[in-house]
């Protein structure tokens, strides 16, 4: 399985309508085909050191392997988002995994 988990961190003077296309945007991502799992989240209300809720939004997608990820990545609806969407945040941290 390939985990890609992006952390985004959306600037702090959006108006509702951009919030709302930020969240349509990242959520149309789902529909893309080489997806195992897809999910879109607020940080959790766990509370601990070790956790950080500093972000606005997490997106897990899981692949089977790296070569979905790579269509992903190129995918129209992605390339759609990012386009649309990357002027809504200020920073993005994206960790990608492997199953070992």
């Amino acid at each position: 399985m390939f985990v890609h988990v992006v952390n985004f961190w959306l600037r702090k003077d959006l108006t509702e309508a951009e919030h709302q296309q930020f969240v349509y945007g990242v959520k149309s991502l789902g529909a893309i085909e080489s997806l195992v799992t897809f999910n879109v989240g607020k940080p959790a209300a766990t509370d601990r050191p070790v956790i950080d809720r500093s972000y606005d939004y997490c997106e897990l997608t899981i692949f089977n392997d790296e070569a979905g990820h790579d269509i992903y990545q190129v995918h129209p609806l992605h390339v759609k988002f990012v386009e649309e969407c990357k002027h809504l945040w200020e920073k993005v941290l994206i960790y990608d995994s492997e199953t070992v």
